[in-house]
């Protein structure tokens, strides 16, 4: 499954900065895009993989799960 995310970059004095717009708390720095591109990839994942691990953990007893949509703009 793929989802795409909405990647945001701005250059700040010598480093650049980067965030995932729909992800609060996804962000990193770099000295260089490419470096702020593969640390962001890396820090989405980290985020993820916790966000993961907490819902199963919350996840005990009862519990009802389904997909959800909602309209973007």
């Amino acid at each position: 499954m793929t989802k795409k995310l909405t990647a945001v970059y701005k250059k700040c004095g010598k480093w650049y900065t980067g965030w995932i717009a729909e992800i609060p708390g996804a962000n990193t720095q770099g000295k260089t895009l490419e470096e702020t591109k593969e640390n962001l990839k890396e820090a989405l994942a980290l985020i993820l993989e916790t966000n993961k691990s907490v819902a199963k953990e919350l996840a005990q007893g009862e519990i009802v799960r389904e997909s959800i949509s909602v309209p973007v703009n």
